[in-house]
């Protein structure tokens, strides 16, 4: 139920009659002027459980403990789908413009009915600045990345590769070695981001797709794309900020949700013909 701004006792107790949270407005408001305090209520939107005592019911309405409502941002969430959770999230009000890719921190965002989307937006653009500065600050010497946005574009790829927490400094470790000896990064979803701006593909990657040059093409440039092509974590972010010691320059899939590492090529090689071996038996080649 929702206690309108401004609302004095006596229509709260309307409301609350309405909703059925309580028997009686006028019994309501005699009880709580005998016995309830000078704490004036709170405007909100409440959710009052059955059977509470009208005491709890006044407690409630004057600590505003109101209506939690939650936004979920999971970590990889491209900006588009961050705009597209604000724009359906119920009860929010107003319009955004789609944030700048790697702004927004992932995490779980509480608001209250009648916030705007461009406040909850800007709680977690703030969260991504100072988590990221903190980062930034604790970094290990060596990190081959040298600037907070640097460490954005690298952390996103990551997130965009593995989906096992275990695996991160592993696949950061990965692209920092490539980075360090000139190597191409060669990320497929930095194949994909021109393509859909983080959507799914739904589809294998085209020839023409693999070929394209532009800004985020990793096939065909050497170091980082122009630009995050995610909303990377905080584990992602502090992977490429403390990588895991390792020579490795290859990964490929196990066929078990991971990845196999290989510091040679042959290795490498070795390692994908096992991965096929493991798709044909599945029947996916």
């Amino acid at each position: 139920m929702l206690i309108p701004e401004g609302a004095s006792l006596s229509r709260a107790a309307t409301e609350l009659e309405k909703a059925g949270a309580i028997r009686s407005a006028r019994m309501f408001v005699l009880l709580s002027r005998v016995f309830g305090g000078s704490d004036p209520i709170k405007a909100g939107e409440y959710r009052v459980p059955a059977r509470l005592s009208q005491a709890d019911v006044l407690k409630m309405l004057q600590g505003g403990k109101t209506l939690q409502r939650m936004v979920m941002i999971a970590p990889g969430t491209p900006s588009i789908l961050v705009y597209e959770a604000l724009m359906k999230a119920p009860q929010l009000t107003g319009t955004i413009e789609v944030p700048a890719e790697g702004t927004v921190l992932p995490d779980s965002y509480a608001y209250n009915r009648g916030d705007t989307r461009q406040s909850v937006l800007d709680r977690m653009q703030r969260a991504m600045t100072d988590y990221l500065a903190k980062a930034w600050a604790a970094r290990k010497p060596g990190a081959v990345v040298t600037s907070p946005e640097a460490a954005l574009a690298l952390a996103s790829i990551v997130e965009k590769e593995t989906g096992k927490a275990s695996e991160r400094r592993m696949v950061a470790a990965v692209y920092s070695n490539r980075l360090r000896t000139g190597m191409m990064l060669q990320a497929d979803p930095t194949i994909i981001y021109p393509v859909t701006h983080g959507k799914p593909l739904g589809r294998r990657i085209l020839r023409s797709e693999l070929e394209a040059r532009n800004d985020y093409n990793t096939y065909q440039m050497v170091g980082l794309p122009k630009g995050p092509i995610a909303n990377p974590g905080r584990e992602a972010i502090d992977a490429v900020l403390d990588p895991a010691p390792s020579a490795a320059l290859y990964f490929v899939a196990d066929g078990s949700g991971g990845h196999v590492f290989a510091d040679t090529l042959e290795q490498h090689n070795a390692n994908v013909q096992k991965w096929y071996a493991i798709r044909r038996a599945r029947g996916e080649m």
